[in-house]
């Protein structure tokens, strides 16, 4: 854990491949700092957005939820989406929302998504001065998948606020991760089958306390 202080935190969150619970610890985040959200990228507009979902989660009455930057239809890799729309996603089009609060900004896929032509995910996060917070999800793979976020994160100098395992606690693999990374494990989240704001309110007192809140 690391004390937080008068300034503002600015997230990243992004996972470790798809479907690893990053909009559900998004949500997480948002309601524990009371935070603004930022989605930069959506992709796939029904049946409903990770905006709405976040939204629909959050219950404290401080949180803002700040526009897309790109809205596409097509549920597929924004880079796909886009060219499908003929839609030119361009690194300059990524400015932080204008806000004194915590602010937390969900990625799209994992790190190395692609956005367009010489365009990843990854590059658009460093001039954001964003840290990130990556969830792992156990999974045959998984440990790989996380060791080379973490690396990739690493080699581009973007700083790792921390590491939330999702799921049901497999020992000898987070052991492995923690001990082999060194990153801050944040609260972890277990199985859950039915995600309510009831839910998200619930683990929200571990993460603000983690958060020096």
């Amino acid at each position: 854990m690391r004390t937080s202080s008068s300034r503002p935190e600015r997230l990243f969150v992004t996972g470790i491949g798809t479907d690893v619970g990053k909009t559900l610890i998004a949500a997480i985040l948002t309601e524990a700092l009371q935070a603004d959200y930022w989605k930069p990228v959506q992709a796939g507009l029904e049946p409903t957005t990770d905006t709405a979902t976040v939204r629909r989660l959050v219950s404290n009455p401080h949180s803002v939820f700040h526009p897309e930057a790109y809205r596409l239809q097509l549920p597929a890799s924004p880079h796909l989406a886009a060219a499908r729309e003929q839609v030119t996603i361009q690194a300059d089009a990524f400015q932080l929302p204008a806000t004194a609060n915590h602010l937390v900004v969900e990625g799209a896929g994992g790190l190395l998504v692609p956005l367009a032509p010489g365009l990843l995910l990854a590059d658009v996060i460093a001039p954001l001065g964003l840290e990130v917070v990556v969830v792992s999800r156990h999974y045959l793979g998984s440990i790989n998948h996380t060791l080379l976020t973490l690396e990739a994160l690493q080699r581009r100098n973007i700083p790792v606020r921390g590491l939330v395992f999702n799921g049901a606690p497999t020992p000898a693999t987070e052991d492995f991760i923690t001990q082999h990374t060194g990153v801050p494990i944040l609260p972890r989240l277990q199985p859950e089958t039915d995600v309510t704001a009831a839910t998200i309110s619930r683990y929200a007192p571990a993460f603000r306390q983690w958060f020096g809140l």
